[in-house]
């Protein structure tokens, strides 16, 4: 069926994130993955190329739109060519909601310039050694020290570890328990007692950094904090549903386009003297996973036009997040199946989305608490 979310603005903004994917970050996406990071000139082109913070007012150098269909776009093409080393996603749709709604006017002249240059690039440090998806667990502690918070913990898992310039540490500032008492602290790359740890040897992602981070009596000045400092828990919250939302948007593009170079694939590659797409069992494959691919569209499409109406709810967002990833994850099982040896190889496109696509359902909040949230809002 023809989508109906995008206007011709929209394809324009495809067509330009093409051209900056094939001539930056295509050509040397081989080294960065044996490098395990990124070139900061990537970064860099990318501001040059307006795909940096497109929802920052444009006095701060931004895009100035909060249409997040532009989002949408940008995450199913690197989704498409495979690029998921370069995480602009995290940096415009996760972190950016914190710096323009949070952020003091001070701080938004400080920061925002350069984040939408591709000079300062950022990280937010949730998880830790004994907390992931529970956010209530975590034990860093941000103790008020006057002018300055003092900061101690550890973080784990955290991409753009090893690049980022400005970390949002989510901390605990008060004695309280559970979800209360969390802040969110800047620190900034070179403060005293901020230390990075390994670049983390994953399975997938290989070219996306990611890093233990260590906070050693870090002296955090209060001109740093945002928001409430003790109103962390809340700030997280009303920022997962657009997070989870772009998991799911590149977790769908990711499917369709498995699907379609395996549907290619098993029209040329021949068994028992003709194609594979001559099989039943292969057309049947491919009749499944379409249909659950058009479905599944549909469903988070209609999601993006909810989040554009600020009507999202969080349930919704679980659903999405839970449903398209999950389905990523069997799509890349069954169609590196189809491809037989070859699809074991790591030079076929479908070995790279096996392995870069497993931790969908894992980062951003599992598949277990996402159905946590949903069953919670039917039955509560």
């Amino acid at each position: 069926m023809q989508r109906d979310l995008f206007t011709d603005e929209h394809e324009d903004f495809r067509a330009t994130v093409r051209a900056y994917l094939a001539k930056e970050v295509l050509p040397h996406y081989d080294r960065w993955e044996k490098a395990g990071i990124v070139d900061r000139e990537a970064w860099r082109a990318a501001g040059r190329q307006g795909l940096l913070g497109l929802a920052v007012p444009e006095e701060y150098g931004g895009g100035g739109t909060a249409d997040f269909r532009y989002a949408a776009v940008l995450a199913e093409e690197f989704t498409r060519a495979g690029a998921s080393g370069l995480a602009l996603g995290l940096h415009n749709d996760i972190i950016g909601p914190y710096l323009t709604s949070l952020a003091t006017e001070e701080q938004k002249r400080r920061w925002l310039p350069g984040f939408c240059a591709g000079e300062l690039i950022t990280a937010i440090a949730m998880t830790e050694p004994g907390a992931g998806s529970d956010l209530q667990g975590i034990r860093t502690r941000a103790v008020d020290r006057g002018d300055h918070f003092l900061l101690n913990g550890a973080k784990t898992f955290i991409s753009n570890g090893i690049l980022a310039d400005l970390v949002i540490v989510v901390a605990r500032t008060t004695p309280e328990g559970g979800a209360h008492g969390l802040g969110l602290l800047v620190v900034e790359r070179g403060m005293p007692g901020f230390e990075r740890g390994r670049n983390l040897d994953k399975i997938g992602q290989k070219a996306q950094d990611t890093a233990e981070l260590f906070f050693q009596d870090v002296r955090v000045p209060k001109r740093n904090l945002l928001g409430d400092p003790d109103q962390g828990f809340l700030y997280l919250m009303r920022n997962l549903a657009q997070e989870r939302l772009t998991i799911a948007a590149a977790a769908i593009a990711g499917a369709e386009h498995l699907v379609e170079i395996t549907t290619a694939y098993v029209k040329q590659r021949e068994a028992f003297g003709r194609p594979l797409a001559k099989l039943q069992h292969v057309r049947f494959e491919i009749a499944e996973l379409a249909t659950e691919c058009a479905v599944t569209r549909a469903f988070v499409d209609r999601c993006i036009t909810e989040h554009n109406r600020c009507a999202l709810t969080p349930a919704d967002a679980s659903m999405a997040k839970w449903w398209a990833t999950e389905l990523q994850k069997r799509t890349a099982d069954r169609c590196l199946q189809l491809h037989g040896g070859y699809g074991y190889m790591a030079e076929y496109p479908v070995a790279r989305a096996f392995t870069d696509g497993r931790i969908q359902t894992i980062y951003g909040g599992t598949t277990e608490i996402m159905k946590e949230i949903v069953g919670r809002s039917l039955l509560d």
